[in-house]
C-alpha cells in the first residue's frame, strides 16, 4: 500500500515538472526531476549492493567440513577459556566426527559418529549420528547460526547450557 502511494506521489511530481518545463522551458525543472530520479537509483543501486553483502550465508553440507573450536568471544572469562582448552572437534570430508575432550594439548577422550545434513530451508542444517555413549555437549543437534561472513554452531549442554563453537584452528592461550 504505502509502496503505492510513493510511486503515485513521484508520478504526480514527475507529471508537474514535466508540464512546467514544457510551459516554461525553465531548466531548473530538468535539473530538478534528475536530481529526484538519479537520488532514486543511487539508493536503490546502494541497497541492492548492501544486501547482497549483508545476505545470509547459504550453506551447503560441504561448509560444514573442518576444525572447531570454542567461540570465547560470546562470553568471555574463565569459563569460556576452560571450555575452549577442554574441547574441540573435527568433521572430515568422510562425513565422520571427532569430538575431543582435552586438557590443554592432550587429547583425554574421544567421541565418534557421522555427520548427515537436511534442507528445511535454503540452507543444509548439520545433523549428528553420534555412537553411544556420547558426550553431553553432543546429546542434541546444534543450532546453526548463519551471518554474511560465515556460520558458527551452538550445542545446547544440558551441564553447560549453550556452547559456542566456530571454524578455526587450537591455539594455546596466551595469559
Amino acid at each position: 500500500m504505502f509502496a503505492g502511494v510513493v510511486l503515485v506521489f513521484l508520478l504526480f511530481i514527475t507529471f508537474s515538472l514535466l508540464l512546467l518545463w514544457v510551459s516554461s522551458r525553465r531548466r531548473i525543472f530538468v535539473e530538478l526531476l534528475v536530481a529526484i530520479w538519479g537520488t532514486l537509483l543511487a539508493i536503490a543501486i546502494v541497497s541492492g549492493i548492501s544486501s547482497l553483502l549483508a545476505a545470509d550465508k547459504i550453506l551447503e553440507k560441504e561448509d560444514y567440513y573442518g576444525q572447531y573450536i570454542v567461540n570465547r568471544n560470546y562470553f568471555p572469562g574463565k569459563q569460556a577459556d576452560w571450555q575452549y582448552d577442554s574441547f574441540r572437534f573435527e568433521i572430515k570430508d568422510n562425513d565422520s566426527i571427532y569430538f575431543y575432550v582435552v586438557e590443554k594439548q592432550e587429547i583425554v577422550q574421544v567421541f565418534k559418529g557421522t555427520i548427515s545434513a537436511i534442507k528445511p530451508t535454503v540452507s543444509e542444517r548439520l545433523v549428528l549420528h553420534m555412537a553411544q555413549p556420547t558426550h553431553h555437549i553432543l546429546s542434541d543437534n546444534p543450532t546453526t547460526y548463519r551471518t554474511a561472513r560465515g556460520f558458527y554452531l551452538v550445542f545446547n549442554s544440558p551441564k553447560f547450557g549453550n556452547v559456542f563453537f566456530t571454524k578455526g584452528e587450537w591455539q594455546p592461550l596466551t595469559k
